[in-house]
Parts: C-alpha cells; structure tokens; sequence
C-alpha cells in the first residue's frame, strides 16, 4: 500500500474516532443531566414581526436591552433598567406585547384577556 493510501485511512479512522467521542460526550451529557451552559444573558420575549424581523427583550445583568433583529443583523433600539419591568402576574407570563407598551410609556390593558384592539 502507498504512504499516501496509507495516511488518508488513518486520518478517515483518526476522524471517526474524534467523531464517536464527541457524540459520547454528547449523549452522556444529556443522558446524566449534565446543565446547560448559562451566562448572565436570558430572553424575556420576542414578537415577531414578519418572517425575517422580530424585536426581543434581553434581560444583561440588570438591564433589558430591546433589539431588533432582521436578515441584515442585530440592533440595539434601547434600553432600560430591570426595575422598570412590569411583574409577571401569578400563573401567567408577561405578554410580550404588553411589556413592550410600558416600555414605551403606555399602560397595558386592565384585563389581559381583553388585548388591545387600538393599534
């Protein structure tokens, strides 16, 4: 067999083996609940607003930051402290579209089942 035959077989099985440890690492981690990773970063909400377009609510640290994000990337529209937060209500999450009305300012509906039919 030629030297070139020869490291083109013991790279495919050096590859394999790579491949077949990485998805035993990955089966064991889920299989004994191994956590997952978290950072001080956590999504709050998102409201998409077409296919490609949404704007979301990231909670850093003690800021939430209010990004919009489309095909052509991530902005920053702005920014406000946790505080300011309205708290979810016991056994219901916030809906998104009310956060974001305090946000900017507006009072959200009295009744959430209601919603908002001005726009």
């Amino acid at each position: 067999m030629s030297p070139a035959a020869e490291y083109v077989i013991q790279t495919g099985i050096t590859l394999l083996g790579v491949i077949a440890l990485a998805w035993g690492l990955l089966f064991a981690g889920r299989r004994f609940g191994m956590p997952q990773l978290r950072g001080p970063m956590e999504l709050l909400g998102r409201l998409p607003l077409d296919q490609r377009r949404a704007v979301c609510l990231v909670r850093v640290g003690e800021k939430v930051l209010i990004l919009g994000s489309s095909e052509a990337g991530i902005s920053k529209l702005g920014e406000m402290p946790q505080s300011e937060l309205p708290p979810p209500e016991p056994g219901q999450g916030r809906a998104f579209k009310d956060v974001l009305k305090v946000t900017l300012g507006r009072k959200p509906p009295a009744n959430p089942a209601d919603g908002d039919t001005a726009q």
